[in-house]
C-alpha cells in the first residue's frame, strides 16, 4: 500500500546538508527527518557546519561535522578536509540503509567521502541557475555545467520534481544517472495546526512573499510589479533584512505599503491570514511555499517557472500562473488574483502527502 513501511526492522537514515540556515531545501530535509523517526526509523541530521534557524525536530539525532562556531570552507581543501571528516564520523556509512544529501555543495562533499547507498536529492533546476550565470559570465557557466557534469553522472539521484527529473537528462546533459522522483512531504495536518498559533500579524490586509533574497526569488520583479498596484494591500516579505533588499524597496518607492517582516520558523500563521501568497520566482525545484499556503486556504500566484508551480497548479488553476520575468504580467496576475481569486481547495495536493512520501524512501532504503 502507498506509505506503508516496507519492513519490519528498523531503517537507519543519514541525511545530510550544509547548514538548516533558512531555505525552503533544508526545510524539507527536516520534514522528511521528522516524518521517517515519527515512523520508527533512525535518522541522523549531519550539518556540515554548526547553522541553525530551525529546531532539531524531536527523535532525530544531529551529527555536526564541523565543530561548533565555525564555519565549513567550500574550496578545494574545505570540501575535502569536510569530506574526510565526514567519512570519520559516520564510520564510512556503515551501517545505514540509506544516506541523502541535498544541494550542490552538501553533495560534493558527500561525494567525495564516497559513502555506500548514498543518493543525492537534486532541489533545483540546475540547467536555469546555469543559464542565469551565463547572462554575466560565460566562462563561470561552463565551468559550472562540467561541475554537475561531473558530480552527477552514473549517480543515484533524487529529483523532487517531474521537472527537475526531466531537466537532469535534458538541458543538463546528465548521462548513465539512476532518477527517483519523489517530492516534498506535507503534514497537512500539522501545518494547519501551526497555522492557528498565536503571532503577531498585521492588523490590516496583507499579500506574502516568502523567500530569501537571493537573485533567482526575483523580489525585484515583485516590487516592480507590486509598484503598479496602488490599491494592492500591504506587501509582507518574510525574508532576513538585507540593504539590497532596503535600497530597492526605496527604488520603487514603496517603503510606506512594504513590510520585512523577517525569517518566521513558523510561517503558516502569516500564510493563512494573507490574502494572497505570490511566487515570483525564475527557477525553482518545487516551491514548498505553494504547496504550504494552499494547504492554510490561502490563494496562490505563481510565475510558470522551471519547475513545480506548474506541476502543482497546471491541472487544477492554471489561471494561477503568469509568466516568468514580466513585471506587467505579474502585476495584472496579482490583481486578478485579489479580485477573484482561485479557491484554494480546488488543487489536488494529494501527491504530496507525507505518509506515501516516506513510503518512497523507505522502499530505497529497503534495496538489496
Amino acid at each position: 500500500m502507498p506509505g506503508q513501511a516496507v519492513s519490519r526492522r528498523q531503517l537507519r537514515f543519514a541525511l545530510i546538508v550544509t547548514n538548516l540556515a533558512g531555505g525552503g531545501a533544508e526545510k524539507a530535509m527536516l520534514n522528511v527527518a521528522t516524518l521517517l523517526a515519527a515512523r520508527g526509523s533512525s535518522v541522523d541530521m549531519v550539518l556540515l557546519e554548526d547553522k541553525r534557524d530551525h529546531e532539531m525536530p524531536a527523535g532525530v539525532q544531529t551529527v555536526l561535522v564541523t565543530p561548533a562556531g565555525r564555519s565549513v570552507s567550500h574550496g578545494l581543501i574545505g570540501t575535502r578536509h569536510a569530506a574526510w571528516r565526514l567519512r570519520r564520523l559516520l564510520n564510512a556509512g556503515k551501517g545505514y540503509d540509506l544516506i541523502v544529501s541535498t544541494l550542490p555543495f552538501a553533495d560534493e562533499v558527500a561525494l567525495q567521502a564516497q559513502l555506500p547507498r548514498h543518493w543525492c536529492r537534486i532541489a533545483n533546476t540546475l540547467s536555469a541557475e546555469v543559464a542565469t550565470l551565463a547572462q554575466h559570465d560565460v566562462r563561470k557557466s561552463q565551468r559550472r555545467a562540467r561541475r554537475y557534469q561531473r558530480n552527477y553522472r552514473g549517480r543515484r539521484l533524487i529529483a523532487v520534481s517531474d521537472g527537475v527529473a526531466s531537466d537532469l537528462t535534458g538541458p543538463l546533459r546528465i548521462e548513465g544517472a539512476r532518477i527517483e522522483t519523489i517530492v516534498n512531504p506535507f503534514d497537512f495536518a500539522a501545518i494547519r495546526a501551526a497555522a492557528k498559533q498565536r503571532v503577531p500579524l498585521p492588523e490590516e490586509p496583507y499579500a506574502l512573499h516568502v523567500g530569501r533574497f537571493i537573485g533567482q526569488k526575483r523580489h525585484d520583479l515583485l516590487l516592480a510589479a507590486w509598484s503598479r498596484l496602488p490599491q494592492a494591500p500591504r506587501l509582507v516579505l518574510l525574508t532576513a533584512p538585507d540593504p539590497g533588499l532596503s535600497a530597492l524597496v526605496d527604488r520603487f518607492g514603496l517603503r510606506a505599503r512594504v513590510t520585512v517582516a523577517g525569517f518566521q520558523a513558523n510561517p503558516y500563521p502569516w500564510m493563512a491570514r494573507a490574502r494572497l501568497l505570490v511566487l515570483s520566482s525564475d527557477h525553482e525545484g518545487m516551491p514548498n511555499v505553494l504547496v504550504e499556503a494552499l494547504a492554510c486556504g490561502t490563494p496562490v500566484l505563481s510565475t510558470d517557472c522551471p519547475s513545480g508551480p506548474r506541476e502543482i497548479l497546471g491541472r487544477d488553476a492554471p489561471r494561477c500562473l503568469v509568466p516568468v520575468n514580466d513585471a506587467q504580467a505579474l502585476a495584472s496576475g496579482i490583481a486578478r488574483s485579489l479580485t477573484d481569486p482561485v479557491d484554494p481547495a480546488k488543487v489536488d495536493l494529494s501527491r504530496f502527502d507525507h505518509q506515501a512520501v516516506a513510503g518512497h524512501y523507505e522502499r530505497l532504503a529497503a534495496e538489496p
